[in-house]
């Protein structure tokens, strides 16, 4: 029986029913929806619009049903939704009573607290799993505090790097899209249940005491917005989205750098495939998919924001369009999530590769230039100055720290003896001890910094 069904001279189509239900993937609403179900009856029962008794019934029966479904007891199956599917179940079990559960409500501010919930829900479980990633970065980071790499820029070697400084960065991402979660989480707890199918409801109903059962912070404004909104959906794609797009730039850097042709990182062989044909391979097949699915969880926030462009106010049934492309991006972050920072834990470094890396494409070029400009040469005619000295090395097959120093004097007389130090690759690094920069000071209080942050999540 349909909740709807009494307007109806005769049974929905076969095809349009199987076409319009949402049971098999909104199914997964099952405890928010018992839980918000609970609140309502308890709420009911408080003002007096159910009976103390019937309040205590449904609410019992709600528990029984939820154990069920938990236990794998009751399957669930055979209705339109998980909402007709809790309410039917329900009436089984304790007659009449149960079908006062829906009183002052409709399943449109059902749906939309339903969501709420589970959305708040998986806002707490991205959060958590960012923080195990970014814990793994912070480690990186400390044991790689004395390691040298080169940094990149147009992926040409720029200068060299402190290899912590390449994981604080990607902490960085992660802790901002861990702020954009939380701040989610923060905006969107706010309660429909209340604003009925569009228009409030006539019934003596206390928003606030629903709300604090549910550990909402307040009650929704406006009915006709409440029904309707789904701006926390979007706004959660497009956090995993930024998620996605930060993990698959580590996993850009991660092929590339465990390549035969940059020898920096080895990923283990647990965590490596082969081929079926070539014997010596070994693929980097993980982070390779986890760069792939970043285009799914793109394509489910262009859906989203797509279905809710041009809709009426209020409710309009395009909404059911977020729940499968939600589940499926909760799915695919929360892999995604957990099986780099596993990957991240186990990966190895190259120290000496790197370092000898570091050192190669002129990448202390930088420092020649900035050698003159504190002593007085304009920093733009220092740069030509060391162009020249490039070229010189170029032409002659030669590198900035193999120079003597009447190579260097040949170019500007204010070279002293001193510039062949400057240009090593570890001074390089060292010598950027600014905030942020990539000497071990910095490098360590940037990480100090990132734990301290992370605390307050």
């Amino acid at each position: 029986m349909k909740l709807w069904q009494g307007r109806f001279a005769a049974p929905m189509a076969q095809d349009a029913d199987d076409f319009n239900q949402s049971l098999p993937f909104d199914k997964k609403l099952y405890r928010a929806d018992v839980t918000a179900s609970i609140a309502h009856a308890t709420m009911l029962g408080k003002c007096g619009i159910l009976t103390a008794e019937e309040s205590e019934k449904i609410v019992t029966g709600l528990n029984a049903v939820l154990s069920d479904i938990e236990s794998g007891a009751l399957a669930m199956e055979q209705a339109e939704d998980i909402h007709s599917f809790v309410e039917g179940e329900l009436v089984k079990r304790i007659g009449d009573a149960g079908k006062k559960l829906h009183t002052a409500r409709s399943r449109n501010d059902q749906v939309a607290t339903d969501m709420r919930l589970y959305v708040r829900e998986s806002c707490d479980k991205a959060i958590d799993l960012l923080k195990a990633l970014i814990m793994v970065l912070c480690e990186r980071a400390r044991e790689s505090n004395s390691y040298i790499m080169p940094g990149f820029t147009h992926l040409r070697k720029a200068q060299p790097i402190n290899c912590a400084q390449y994981f604080n960065a990607y902490s960085e991402m992660f802790l901002r899209d861990l702020d954009r979660f939380s701040a989610l989480r923060k905006r969107m707890n706010v309660l429909p249940l209340g604003s009925a199918a569009l228009a409030g409801t006539s019934y003596p109903v206390d928003r606030d005491y629903t709300a604090s059962l549910l550990g909402f912070d307040e009650v929704s404004q406006n009915s006709l917005d409440a029904v309707s909104d789904r701006d926390f959906v979007a706004e959660y794609l497009f956090n995993a989205s930024l998620v996605m797009a930060h993990l698959s730039r580590l996993c850009e850097d991660t092929i590339l750098y465990t390549s035969e042709e940059f020898g920096y990182w080895n990923i283990p062989d647990e965590y490596s495939t082969g081929s079926s044909i070539m014997p010596q391979k070994k693929n980097p097949d993980l982070p390779e998919l986890v760069r792939g699915k970043t285009g799914r969880v793109y394509g489910h926030l262009m859906g989203i924001l797509t279905t809710i462009k041009g809709l009426p106010l209020a409710y309009n049934k395009d909404l059911q369009e977020d729940k499968e492309s939600f589940f499926d991006t909760e799915t695919t972050l929360f892999s995604c999530v957990s099986i780099y920072t596993a990957l991240l834990e186990k990966i190895t470094l190259n120290v000496n590769t790197m370092y000898e890396s570091a050192g190669e494409g002129y990448s202390t070029a930088t420092d020649v230039a900035d050698y003159l400009a504190k002593r007085g040469v304009p920093f733009r005619d220092a740069h030509a100055i060391t162009g020249r000295l490039v070229r010189y090395c170029i032409e002659n097959r030669k590198t900035l720290p193999n120079l003597t120093l009447e190579e260097y004097r040949a170019q500007s007389d204010v070279f002293e003896s001193d510039v062949l130090n400057a240009v090593t690759t570890r001074a390089s690094a060292e010598g950027r001890n600014s905030a942020g920069g990539s000497s071990k000071a910095a490098t360590k209080a940037a990480l100090a910094s990132i734990r301290r942050r992370l605390k307050k999540y």
